[in-house]
């Protein structure tokens, strides 16, 4: 009987650190999982967000590492679709989207922004053979400038709201008006910031040339779940240390090879 009794005791013991090893393990990972900020992003938009060999880069890929650092989480980047960042963010599989998002009054009824990071706008792009006739901001008010906008952007509502006496045409992509632009079709391009700056970081199209005077006001933020107000207020902590310390201005410097103004 004593050595049942033996065997017995030494089983629960086994027992019982294995299920103590496994609630170690449970916990361990439940840490882990608390201490990892998923960030949504659509990364197709270069210099704000894109691919470069196989890795996140540009502005938020950049920011999300210093948030990451600042608040002493681990980054998981998760690529999605432009028009299921919003749906993704409802279903819980990211907690916060770093995608050039700009605050529109229709995005803040979904989701909850945090502090604008950068100002931007819709710019005017050229040949540089019509530099001399529309180097002035003012100059695509002029009745009868040829304009080009894309389909559904941003830059075609602009066209449609502010240039009545333009002559307007719409293209799928920038590519599609960069050509209509070589072939004087149109005399500018009124496209996203981003399209500019893109401009200046290669060469394959160094016979264009943007304006850089933004034609309307749009501000960038991240977006967090409506009710997720802790998370909103640590993302502005850090957003005002990188504002503070130096490291959101270098981020964009590092990006942006033209000036831009940061909120």
């Amino acid at each position: 009987m004593a050595t049942v009794f033996v065997q017995f005791s030494v089983r629960t013991t086994m027992l019982r650190k294995s299920l103590l090893l496994v609630c170690l393990l449970f916990a361990s990972n439940m840490v882990l999982a608390a201490g990892t900020l998923r960030v949504g992003m659509s990364a197709d938009y270069p210099p704000l967000h894109f691919k470069q060999d196989g890795r996140f880069a540009g502005i938020e890929a950049d920011s999300a590492k210093a948030v990451g650092k600042i608040l002493s989480r681990r980054i998981e980047i998760v690529q999605i679709p432009l028009e299921g960042l919003v749906s993704a963010l409802h279903a819980g599989k990211v907690d916060v989207l770093m995608s050039g998002l700009s605050v529109t009054a229709e995005r803040s009824q979904q989701v909850l922004f945090a502090e604008p990071y950068l100002r931007v706008g819709q710019m005017a792009i050229m040949h540089k053979s019509k530099v001399g006739r529309f180097s002035q901001p003012w100059a695509v008010y002029r009745e009868n400038v040829r304009v080009g906008v894309k389909t559904g952007s941003t830059g075609a509502e602009f066209a449609q709201r502010e240039l009545p006496d333009a002559i307007v045409s719409e293209f799928e992509n920038s590519e599609q008006a960069f050509e209509a632009l070589r072939k004087d079709a149109i005399d500018m391009y009124i496209h996203d910031a981003p399209t500019s700056w893109q401009l200046a970081n290669g060469m394959e199209n160094d016979d264009l040339i943007s304006l850089y005077s933004p034609l309307t006001e749009e501000m960038l933020a991240w977006a967090v779940r409506k009710d997720d107000d802790a998370l909103v207020s640590e993302l502005n902590r850090a957003l005002r240390l990188m504002r503070a310390n130096g490291s959101l201005q270098y981020i964009l410097n590092r990006w942006i090879p033209v000036t831009v103004e940061v909120k």
